[in-house]
């Protein structure tokens, strides 16, 4: 039961998702509560490896940058529209239970 992971989700996630791992405790960042509103890809992950955060995102860019070996504190990915937010959080909850920071670092986890 490591518990040691935080997240950030990027701007196209349903804030639902940020509230849901709350109730469970779990440390979360959304973009627009750090400023990222229209921030690059990138930035987003720089933010990440800055603050020791895996990402959650539903943007395909970012399995793009993963191939292109951009580091990164880890990628949490879900294809849009093919997991119900309750879904969404009980496979991040899983990742947030099971993996301690490190063992993400540079993994992309599909949910």
């Amino acid at each position: 039961m490591p518990r040691t992971i935080r997240f950030h989700l990027d701007e196209h996630c349903d804030p639902a998702i940020a509230a849901g791992l709350r109730l469970h405790g779990v440390d979360v960042t959304t973009t627009v509560e750090v400023g990222f509103r229209t921030a690059q890809d990138e930035e987003h992950l720089g933010y990440g490896q800055a603050t020791g955060r895996v990402l959650f995102t539903q943007d395909e860019d970012f399995l793009r940058l993963n191939a292109a070996g951009v580091d990164h504190r880890g990628i949490a990915f879900c294809h849009q529209q093919s997991r119900s937010i309750g879904q969404i959080i009980e496979g991040l909850l899983l990742i947030w239970e099971i993996y301690e920071r490190e063992d993400m670092t540079g993994r992309v986890e599909y949910l």
